[in-house]
């Protein structure tokens, strides 16, 4: 019989990556790019949807410079999402953990693309987590919505996306108002899933939603009158 390591498992990578930090933190916003439905292998080195949020992270870190705001991304261990097993949610959770024992208790928004988008809205739950920001978010049929209760979700999605249906996008965000969310869908005119039509466009939405979610400045009056319509 082939004797056992005694070699301790290694600890999986942190699931946190910080490109902001503040002293002291006043708020946090982390970043989670798409992926695949399936795949076990980590993402390559060049990943293009991992490069996709660069510009949203640069327009949120403009939006909010000045603002003790920590900005970071969640690593994933996997490039799919693999069912079940729902890797890049556990991942999101795991980076929102690291995040607290680093910060203590702050409020977090949570904006994801696509895979992104699900993990974000998994993620939700957390404790720290006060508000998400979905862009052309993979939402599923019958996708839990009751832990999104006393959150605000924000979904926004183009209409020409042919990777993932924009009318789930309004079905899960009417799902999740009944279920005690403050949530609405907004609708990008011809905005493709890759978010590269009108890019402008989406990154300062998405950097407006951000600080109008930590009330660092006012939400687009859309989404302001869709939060306080009972």
């Amino acid at each position: 019989m082939r004797p056992r390591s005694t070699r301790p498992e290694r600890s999986p990578a942190p699931a946190l990556r910080l490109d902001r930090a503040a002293e002291p933190p006043r708020a946090a916003v982390l970043l989670l790019h798409g992926g695949r439905a399936d795949g076990l292998e980590p993402p390559p080195v060049w990943n293009p949807p991992g490069a996709r949020m660069r510009p949203f992270a640069r327009a949120i870190a403009r939006a909010t410079d000045g603002h003790d705001v920590v900005l970071g991304q969640v690593r994933y261990r996997h490039r799919g999402w693999n069912g079940t097993r729902a890797d890049a949610g556990q991942d999101a959770l795991r980076a929102l953990d690291e995040l607290a024992f680093l910060t203590g208790p702050l409020p977090v928004v949570l904006v994801g693309h696509s895979m992104g988008g699900r993990a974000a809205l998994h993620a939700a739950g957390h404790p720290l987590v006060e508000a998400v920001v979905g862009l052309a978010p993979w939402c599923p049929e019958g996708e839990p919505v009751e832990h999104l209760a006393g959150k605000r979700v924000v979904l926004v999605h183009g209409d020409r996306d042919r990777v993932t249906n924009p009318r789930d996008s309004w079905q899960l965000a009417d799902r999740a108002r009944a279920a005690g969310a403050e949530s609405c869908a907004l609708r990008m005119p011809g905005g493709d899933h890759a978010m590269l039509r009108g890019a402008r466009t989406w990154h300062t939405l998405a950097a407006r939603l951000v600080t109008g979610l930590l009330r660092l400045g006012p939400l687009p009056p859309t989404v302001a009158d869709s939060f306080a319509t009972p």
